[in-house]
């Protein structure tokens, strides 16, 4: 309001003084919607070409019987159907849940752990929290080359370890066996996903009040009992917001299992970005990895939709 008035007389001495260009001037500035669709046109142009322009054509080429160099006709959900129907495409979904559910339950426990530590410290803790986003800051691709070669069953620096510590008397085939591998893209996963979760608990166990914990040990309540009835639900909101991004990112997980299993062996590593690449570049079948690609985009949404109100829920309550 303020500003608008002192735009006004702005106007109103330049008109006195006839000038017309600092009139103009002060006209547009005066007025909120065309000077906020200016400043939000190039996200929106952005958003529109790199995000919504590809959407609607996977939407399309999920919808068709596209393939590489054929622009493919409409089969309406026709290549849904063949994906319930393939094995593979059911072990893939097995394998999603299977990842995404131990990779997140590993993460939160983890992050929790840490996230309160890095709370206790209090020497060089701005070197350590620092240090503590080194794996997330390094590109995945590289890192995860370092997780193959420590993992590759001919020089394994793991298996090597373990041998001169006596802890096994055999080399353990970490990738080629099949559920071993998925124990070893989950630990990857976990270990990328860690400082995530470590650094945004973090920051939400610092806006918790100290004096709620104060009133909590003057009446009694012990460590565990500050923790389960202080610090967790105080963190629900910024636990349901983190896990809930975290959620999606593993669900489209693709470096990782790439560089490390390329979904082998047997398919028992197989997730929804993997075997969409697979279908769709490898054996050229566009529609068909489309379709893999937005197979769970509906159950998402839902599952994004209600997150959401429940958070603004908790967040109104309290």
């Amino acid at each position: 309001m303020r500003l608008r008035t002192l735009n006004g007389e702005v106007a109103k001495i330049a008109a006195a003084r006839g000038d017309a260009p600092s009139r103009s001037l002060a006209d547009v500035f005066s007025r909120d919607t065309p000077l906020a669709y200016t400043f939000i046109a190039p996200a929106f142009l952005l958003l529109l070409f790199l995000v919504a322009y590809p959407f609607a054509l996977s939407l399309w080429f999920s919808l068709s019987d596209a393939r590489v160099g054929e622009s493919g006709s409409f089969i309406g959900l026709d290549n849904f159907r063949r994906l319930l129907g393939s094995s593979i495409f059911l072990q893939t979904l097995q394998n999603s849940l299977v990842f995404t559910a131990a990779a997140l339950g590993a993460k939160t426990v983890l992050g929790m752990a840490l996230a309160l530590l890095l709370f206790r410290i209090a020497r060089f803790k701005r070197l350590i929290r620092g240090a503590v986003l080194l794996p997330f800051i390094v590109p995945t691709a590289l890192s995860t080359l370092v997780w193959w070669w420590m993992f590759e069953p001919l020089y394994s620096v793991v298996n090597w370890t373990l041998k001169a510590l006596h802890v096994v008397n055999r080399d353990i085939p970490w990738l080629p066996d099949p559920y071993l591998a998925m124990f070893t893209v989950i630990l990857v996963n976990t270990w990328r996903g860690l400082p995530f979760f470590a650094i945004t608990i973090l920051a939400g166990l610092v806006a918790i009040p100290r004096e709620m914990y104060e009133a909590a040990e003057s009446d009694g309540a012990g460590p565990i009992a500050r923790f389960w009835y202080v610090t967790v639900p105080l963190l629900k909101p910024v636990l349901a917001v983190v896990i809930l991004f975290s959620a999606i990112f593993t669900l489209a997980d693709f470096n990782i299992v790439y560089v490390l299993t390329k979904g082998g062996p047997m398919n028992m590593t197989h997730l929804f970005a993997t075997y969409s690449f697979a279908l769709g570049l490898q054996s050229g079948q566009i529609g068909q990895g489309a379709a893999v690609s937005l197979f769970l985009f509906p159950i998402l949404l839902a599952v994004v939709f209600t997150q959401l109100r429940l958070v603004r829920k908790a967040t109104t309550y309290e």
